[in-house]
């Protein structure tokens, strides 16, 4: 049977109190995973809801003979999207289980827990000077309360307003350490909690990303022509987390993923700024250590060199609330063992509504003067729209599908030549690991030959991106290199590279390279080794689509191709490196090339590949030679005008997204389904009700969302898998239905909307 992974890259907003609804959202794409998981390796489901995820899978396998399998293993967030994006990539990461985290949200989220020891109100006479003030903000008929909340929970709203406005002035009301306190408990309970396997295969990376916001800044060296040098603030952080290095209990330390959390839900006014002390007093309350905590400091804060203790943070939606770009970078160095449909799926709790918003929904009048305030501070950075980041994947999928065009006109042109220079009889021979690389060293010397003038700027684009990257690794291993002294260290990289003659790529026209440019593309060039495999992958996908022989005679073939491709892509990764010996540039260049070890593992791959060429239909055998040895000339012709962007681990990146506007069989809208965004969006923290009705909304959207996204990366018709989809709904209120016990009647309101559906169909 076909494999395919489905891989979500989620992007999650900030929401204030819906990030009780967002946890409902995240909770379900955790019981994909591990549907996915135990449907990949032949288990039973853990309970009924998973078992319909584990029924839509079959379903898929039986139609389309296609083996899907669901990974999230990119994960970005800012603010309350932040604090979810954690929880699940640790869940993700460790095999723990989210469960815990709904009691945390249902019991903990509520503004009595929230609000800091020091600002609670001692007694109704507290600060009774501003009685009035709550008067008129609860009192009036046509006051905030009244015109913003549900009749049913406008008395329990009014009495927590009431010791909220009562309880300081001109302080955040709710505790930093409080807060912290919270998040690290509910860590604790995750691991105290049943612990599964990781839910995604070993060798697939996990990455978090979260934002931050540095209130204070820190130095940046730019350098300009006049004057040579200028430094500049910056605020915006992104704190990174992975398991490359297979750390155990997933991401790493949860005091430094509770730090994260902390920071970037942080929101201006409401929570107080983070800094290190915060977190040495919540331990310290503890009794607990942290062992990692001056290396944390260090790769978070790199700008803030022996500052880090002074660092004040705040919420990361302040400048990013839809973090897509850290996302997007972490495409670069993914492993690929099977064919990949890559989505990127962002998380909107309130599409088109404010976060924060002072004004009357008329809005012919200006603004007034806390409404200009709050609206440059809150509203305008987080509603800005993420048209840029959306042009952006955009841009890179139509270099791909440029790509493709400029290779389909190529291919007459290279196969006749691959023709003119083997032979038309070499492809019925039996190919062997000698044969295969006299064969492709052959191609390489007539594609380099027959480039004529563009050869030089090929080679010079190979060695230019191959000294970038060696730069970049050591950048990634220290943190403390970036700016200035990064650009020293690759002005050193260079000086070496021309001392060594490198930097003559070509003998002149018509020769080829320089015998100093082969060598170091020998020892160093990865990319053209990983861009040829990715490009013999994707031929050899088109031709089993056009049916040109059959695919599951080629399956073994490929699922070769892919293991091969595996091993040049673990080379990307820093984390497959020891230590570099760095005590000067040409020990640098020669203590990599050999911890690469390219040639050996080319000669590992020709013998791989002549054993599974030779078990393959003679038309897949065709086809997978013709694309291997021509790759050099698509490669210079392609290269220069795409830098390599067509050719990566991907094709086109789609573009999702998770929201209450977007579901197909339950009931969608803002408005008609989520409470948390009334009272300026912090709604949720003022009644367990509206918790429980957010939280239960999340599950069944995020369940709606995301079953049509995995149905839209295959051929199965939406009506022949809508029944398994209401039954993945009905099981989602059977679950939940005796821990919401707030919300009664919402469970009957939302069986007779489902049930209606089945008639409407």
């Amino acid at each position: 049977m076909r494999e395919k992974e489905l891989r979500l890259a989620l992007i999650c907003y900030g929401g204030i109190s819906l990030a009780i609804y967002m946890h409902g959202i995240t909770k379900e794409i955790w019981r994909v995973a591990r549907a996915s998981r135990s449907f990949h390796k032949g288990l039973p489901p853990e309970n009924r809801v998973e078992a319909a995820y584990v029924r839509l899978l079959a379903l898929i396998a039986s139609h389309d003979d296609l083996k899907l399998r669901i990974l999230p293993d990119i994960i970005a967030g800012a603010s309350a999207g932040g604090i979810n994006g954690i929880f699940l990539a640790q869940a993700i990461a460790s095999g723990e289980s989210l469960d815990p985290l709904t009691e945390m949200w249902l019991e903990k989220a509520d503004v009595d827990e929230l609000l800091d020891p020091d600002a609670r109100p001692f007694s109704r006479f507290s600060k009774f000077w501003a009685t009035p003030l709550v008067w008129l903000a609860l009192g009036r008929r046509s006051g905030t309360v009244q015109r913003t909340v549900a009749a049913e929970a406008r008395d329990e709203v009014r009495a927590k307003v009431s010791r909220l406005v009562r309880a300081r002035w001109f302080e955040p009301p709710f505790g930093g350490q409080g807060f912290t306190t919270m998040l690290l408990d509910a860590f604790d309970a995750m691991k105290a909690g049943p612990i599964g396997e990781r839910l995604i295969p070993k060798g697939q990376p996990l990455d978090l990303f979260v934002t931050v916001t540095d209130f204070g800044g820190y130095c940046e060296q730019l350098r300009l022509n006049s004057p040579s040098e200028i430094i500049e603030t910056e605020h915006r952080l992104t704190l990174s987390f992975s398991d490359r290095r297979e750390k155990v209990g997933g991401l790493g330390d949860s005091v430094e993923l509770a730090f994260a959390a902390r920071a970037t839900a942080s929101f201006p006014g409401a929570f107080p700024p983070l800094n290190v002390a915060e977190i040495d007093r919540a331990l310290a309350a503890r009794g607990r250590a942290w062992d990692t905590r001056a290396a944390f400091l260090s790769r978070i804060l790199p700008g803030h060199g022996d500052e880090t203790e002074n660092a004040v943070l705040i919420d990361g939606s302040v400048l990013a609330n839809a973090p897509f770009k850290p996302a997007l970078d972490a495409l670069r160095d993914r492993p690929a063992r099977r064919e990949i449909d890559r989505r990127f799926v962002y998380i909107d709790p309130k599409p088109g509504i404010q976060a924060v918003s002072l004004t009357k929904k008329g809005k012919t009048q200006l603004p007034g003067f806390f409404s200009t305030i709050f609206g440059a501070m809150s509203d305008i950075p987080r509603e800005q729209p993420i048209r840029d980041s959306l042009e952006a994947i955009e841009a890179r999928s139509t270099r791909i599908r440029r790509m493709q065009h400029i290779i389909d006109a190529l291919r007459p042109d290279v196969e006749a030549a691959i023709e003119g220079l083997f032979g038309r009889t070499f492809f019925l021979d039996h190919p062997t690991a000698p044969r295969i690389k006299a064969w492709r060293n052959r191609a390489q010397e007539r594609a380099a030959r027959d480039a004529n003038y563009a050869f030089s700027a090929y080679g010079h684009i190979k060695l230019s991106g191959i000294v970038e990257e060696l730069a970049g690794f050591a950048a990634k291993r220290d943190a403390h290199l970036r700016g200035a002294k990064f650009d020293d260290f690759r002005h050193i990289l260079w000086t070496e590279v021309r001392a060594r003659g490198i930097d003559q790529v070509t003998g002149g026209l018509g020769k080829g390279a320089t015998p100093a440019a082969i060598g170091f593309f020998r020892d160093h060039d990865l990319g053209f080794r990983i861009r040829r495999l990715r490009f013999v992958i994707r031929t050899l996908r088109i031709r089993i689509d056009q049916r040109a022989f059959d695919g599951a005679e080629a399956e073994p073939l490929r699922a070769k191709l892919f293991m091969l491709l595996a091993r040049y892509l673990d080379r990307e990764s820093i984390n497959y490196y020891r230590d570099f010996d760095d005590s000067s540039a040409a020990t640098f260049l020669d203590d990599v090339a050999r911890q690469r070890a390219l040639s050996q593992l080319d000669g590992e791959t020709d013998a791989e590949l002549a054993e599974a060429l030779a078990n393959a239909p003679k038309a897949a055998r065709h086809a997978v030679l013709f694309a291997y040895l021509g790759f050099p000339f698509y490669d210079v012709s392609t290269l220069p005008l795409l830098q390599g962007e067509g050719l990566s681990e991907f094709d086109p990146v789609k573009i999702d997204r998770i929201s209450p506007e977007d579901v197909t069989v339950v009931r969608r809208g803002v408005a008609e389904t989520l409470k948390g965004i009334q009272f300026n969006s912090f709604g949720a923290f003022f009644s367990r009700a509206y918790r429980e009705n957010d939280y239960l909304w999340g599950r069944l959207h995020g369940a709606d969302r995301l079953f049509d996204i995995i149905l839209s990366a295959t051929q199965v018709p939406p009506a022949e898998a809508n029944a398994i989809k209401r039954e993945l709904l009905l099981e989602i209120l059977d679950e939940e239905e005796g821990r919401l016990t707030k919300i009664p009647d919402l469970f009957a309101k939302i069986r007779q909307e489902i049930a209606a559906s089945v008639v409407s169909a």
